[in-house]
């Protein structure tokens, strides 16, 4: 069980200079929904949009709106280089697509954004049960210290217990804290366009974590009560969302585990038909769904050269997504709070190209499922792909 005394909330200072502050989230044990930077609320609780950008699109989804369970979703395109690495370049452009797209359609105006870039690091450290808040809250950030790669004083900082292990006969209970360090100023550039647009930002929350949230219903749900035996046996899912980028999250139940960004994606087997056969983004993206890794070159339509540069450049960026997914298990199986990974969840645009799958898990052994929340079905796969993310950033914890 984990102590009640560690159940706490911690103000933060002000992040942006219009006095609009971050504030963590309570810690509600090993069962969680995701953890996030909240902004303090103000006024009625009104239903909220996730709103997720990548390089060339901004994509909005919002759940259950006036009480239903239908769920409200949009996307707007980007110019190029507006947004690239996961960041903010072009604040206008941005400014402007949001404006764009929550003019023409129906949809909350407070908005909570996902951010996924290599200024984002989370760590999971197991420490000794801690009952009083301000020692646990002191040991995290010692332990901070040494384990996130940037200085405190620039991050805006957050935690989470997340599971532990009981009290045995050689020691005594230790909880399991997810550490979460964002560059502040990255964490502001991020909020300048939506502010810019009209739009009330009430929380900036991990990609990851909404990922986590949308799928969760395809785990298991994580047993905090469990003895030190069933608590070993208890297995995590590998989430892979494929986009401009990739987000990678391990998660038992519905706790996060572990998680990075991976510069492998989309964006790079786009640039590289872009510069090999002259196509444009939008072509090059029309081409590797039309292309894929399932049905053999040779019986596709098009212009043969073109299949075949787009087939190389998949197979190029396959076997690269590959690698990194098992460097990062790797690394993650080294910890020692690490726990067996039993499969793998694919979600995401790139989850939509035909035999993805079937290549992922036959190199790395792990049964591998393409999944979107049910609840955006009615959108179709492709899209409903894109909007997952943007949909967990919108469901509460």
């Amino acid at each position: 069980m984990i102590p009640s005394a560690l159940k706490k909330e911690i103000s933060l200072r002000d992040l942006d200079p219009r006095g609009v502050n971050l504030r963590l989230p309570r810690l509600q044990g090993p069962s969680i929904g995701g953890q996030s930077f909240r902004l303090a609320r103000r006024g009625v609780d009104r239903s909220i949009a996730g709103v997720e950008i990548e390089a060339g699109s901004v994509a909005v989804a919002e759940a259950g709106v006036n009480g239903q369970t239908e769920v409200n979703a949009a996307t707007q395109p980007l110019p190029p280089g507006a947004f690239e690495d996961g960041e903010v370049r072009d604040p206008e452009a941005v400014a402007a697509a949001l404006r764009a797209l929550f003019g023409a359609n129906r949809l909350s105006r407070k908005v909570r954004l996902g951010i996924a870039n290599q200024r984002v690091v989370v760590r999971t450290v197991r420490l000794p049960a801690i009952e009083d808040p301000k020692e646990l809250d002191a040991a995290i950030r010692f332990t901070a210290q040494e384990e996130i790669p940037m200085p405190l004083e620039q991050a805006v900082l957050d935690h989470r217990v997340v599971g532990g292990v009981p009290a045995t006969g050689d020691g005594p209970p230790q909880i399991d804290v997810i550490v979460v360090a964002a560059r502040r100023d990255m964490v502001s550039a991020s909020l300048r366009p939506l502010r810019e647009a009209g739009l009330e930002p009430v929380g900036v929350d991990l990609s990851a974590f909404g990922m986590i949230r949308a799928l969760g219903e395809l785990t298991p749900a994580y047993n905090e009560n469990a003895t030190a035996d069933q608590q070993a046996a208890q297995t995590g899912t590998l989430f892979c969302n494929v986009g401009d980028v990739s987000n990678l999250a391990i998660a038992k139940g519905r706790s996060c585990l572990f998680t990075r960004v991976s510069a492998t994606g989309l964006d790079d087997v786009v640039a590289s038909l872009v510069t090999s056969s002259g196509l444009t983004p939008e072509h090059a993206q029309q081409w590797i769904d039309h292309v894929g890794l399932a049905t053999p070159a040779e019986q596709l339509q098009g212009d043969p050269a073109t299949v075949r540069a787009v087939r190389a450049a998949l197979e190029i960026g396959a076997v690269a997504l590959v690698d990194e997914i098992r460097l990062s298990l790797d690394f993650y199986g080294g910890k020692e709070t690490a726990v067996p990974v039993e499969r793998l969840v694919l979600c995401g645009p790139g989850s939509a190209i035909a035999g993805l799958d079937e290549r992922m898990s036959a190199a790395l052994g792990l049964p591998v499922e393409v999944a979107y929340p049910q609840a955006l079905a009615g959108y179709g796969p492709e899209l409903a792909a894109r909007l997952t993310i943007p949909y967990g950033l919108a469901l509460d914890d």
